[in-house]
């Protein structure tokens, strides 16, 4: 595997990205959106940037603004329409690098996921082809989450009410009608985004779709069964639309 440190510009700010590539040539593409407070290094972005080159797909990590080794401050610089922009900036770049296929396949967790289907259309009205996503506890409508994370840690002050009023408030119901061939994880037990979102999203999306709902799992799918179940299930859909396409290590 080949790795690629990178940087990009979005809105004037200078965000960081890593590109894994398998040992093959114009590999087809995952473009990966962590969640709220997450980074390139979160957890699910890491073991796609190990599994995903190993099954000869490249993977491009990155870091929205405000957040890891990005530029931008997290309370002033975050909405929903701004990691928007963030992703489709990341997938020009790194299709501007010449180094993988044009076919592409999202992935998100959490507001990650919101992210994907968000920037969908706006990545397709710039002439991308996407094949498809995998969209983990995604918030589709923030005015069911149960849990809003407004105290203070290492890494930012306090939040207040207002910043999820004014910033995270969005309903994708409607969005989401543009995606296809999308797997989506969700714990029924998940403290954060209640279920639901994960149903709405199904029965809004198109065909094919694959839901799987992890039985007591949580939003961070700490469950080690579940990780696997993800880990297997994930690697197989990706593989499944990047085929269907015709998109491979050669072309």
């Amino acid at each position: 595997m080949k790795i690629m440190e990178t940087n990009f510009t979005v809105d004037g700010f200078t965000l960081k990205g890593t590109l894994h590539l398998p040992q093959c040539p114009r590999p087809p593409l995952v473009i990966g959106s962590h969640g709220l407070e997450g980074s390139r290094n979160s957890a699910k972005q890491m073991l796609l940037s190990k599994v995903l080159p190993a099954n000869n797909i490249a993977f491009f990590r990155f870091d929205h603004r405000g957040c890891g080794d990005s530029q931008g401050n997290f309370i002033k610089d975050t909405s929903i329409e701004k990691r928007a922009g963030d992703f489709c900036a990341a997938a020009g770049h790194v299709l501007e690098m010449g180094v993988t296929s044009d076919r592409i396949a999202l992935f998100g967790s959490s507001m990650g996921g919101a992210t994907c289907i968000k920037a969908w259309q706006d990545l397709e009205r710039a002439g991308l082809k996407i094949q498809g996503a995998v969209l983990c506890a995604s918030p589709v409508n923030t005015r069911t989450i149960k849990r809003i994370p407004l105290a203070g840690n290492d890494e930012r002050p306090a939040l207040s009410l207002d910043f999820f009023q004014e910033n995270l408030l969005y309903d994708l119901s409607d969005q989401a009608k543009a995606l296809h061939h999308v797997m989506i994880f969700h714990g029924n037990a998940d403290e954060v985004v209640p279920v639901e979102n994960a149903e709405a999203l199904y029965a809004a999306m198109q065909p094919p779709k694959e839901m799987i709902l992890h039985d007591g799992g949580d939003h961070q799918m700490t469950n080690r069964t579940h990780q696997q179940d993800f880990e297997q299930k994930m690697i197989a859909w990706y593989k499944s639309v990047f085929m269907q396409s015709g998109t491979t290590c050669s072309q």
